[in-house]
């Protein structure tokens, strides 16, 4: 039996176009045949990367955080990890991911020795590696921040031109050997500055100079009395209670769990998972 010498019982195939099941059988047109879809992966979990705290609000404060990044992002999975004093770690976290690919975003307002150091390492060190996103600041929504929580404390929602000449900001922030996160904190103070109409001065915890102290005192000696302070950290903890306490009008609280400061994790995760760079997403 030769293939030009078919078996009478089998069916008879007509040759010509359509034979080819690229075409239609009725024009013998050629027809685009639909390539097979693939599943998408699944997006990296999302690291939040708190410094961690003996405060127990500051823990508090960041677990709620992360709920309303979850809200705003439903199927996103979303998980904590400490630099250190909290559970859990950031390792540890890491390790529970096992294979699983994820970004971390640090709650970090600037660039500094957590930034540039602690944390790539500890996700060079990962089971699967991890990408790590550009800290918090500076940034719009933080200003954004900023400014709410001040409107919480008593800042007033309209200002007249002679209250303005006596008013200002202390930008009250942890601080920083790092001169890069000294420009950081100064880049929040200039777009705060701008939505307040009132000149806004950074200032420090520790490590930095001017000190709270140090700024109020200067700006009263330019004639600004009715000095609010700003609290510059996502979370309750000693050096924003430190620098709230030296306000002598009015002192906001901690940016925290601001809807604000969750579009902001998601923004730094998204600029970190498009991104081809291996090391820290642009700010």
């Amino acid at each position: 039996m030769t293939a030009s010498n078919p078996r009478s019982d089998e069916p008879r195939v007509p040759l010509g176009p359509t034979a080819d099941p690229r075409t239609d059988g009725s024009t013998g047109r050629l027809r685009l045949v639909p390539p097979l879809r693939s599943r998408r992966p699944a997006p990296p979990a999302l690291v939040l990367v708190a410094h961690g705290s003996r405060d127990p609000r500051a823990l508090t404060t960041v677990r709620a955080l992360a709920g309303q990044v979850r809200a705003l992002r439903p199927g996103l999975p979303v998980h904590l990890g400490h630099i250190e004093l909290n559970a859990p770690l950031l390792p540890d976290t890491l390790a529970a991911l096992g294979d699983t690919p994820a970004v971390l975003v640090p709650l970090l307002l600037g660039r500094g020795y957590h930034v540039r150091q602690d944390i790539p390492a500890m996700a060079a060190a990962a089971p699967a590696g991890a990408r790590v996103a550009a800290p918090l600041g500076p940034h719009p929504l933080l200003a954004r921040t900023l400014h709410d929580r001040l409107l919480e404390a008593g800042w007033p929602v309209a200002m007249d031109a002679a209250a303005r000449r006596t008013s200002a900001v202390v930008l009250a922030a942890a601080g920083s050997r790092d001169p890069d996160s000294a420009a950081d904190t100064r880049g929040t103070a200039r777009l705060l500055s701008a939505r307040l109409g009132v000149p806004v001065v950074p200032a420090y915890a520790c490590a930095a100079a001017p000190t709270v102290p140090a700024a109020l005192r200067a700006l009263a000696a330019r004639g600004r009395h009715r000095v609010a302070v700003a609290s510059y950290f996502t979370a309750p903890g000693r050096f924003a209670t430190q620098c709230a306490d030296r306000a002598p009008w009015l002192a906001s609280a901690p940016l925290g769990a601001h809807e604000a400061m969750a579009r902001l994790v998601l923004h730094r995760y998204d600029q970190a998972h498009v991104s081809r760079e291996p090391e820290l997403a642009s700010a």
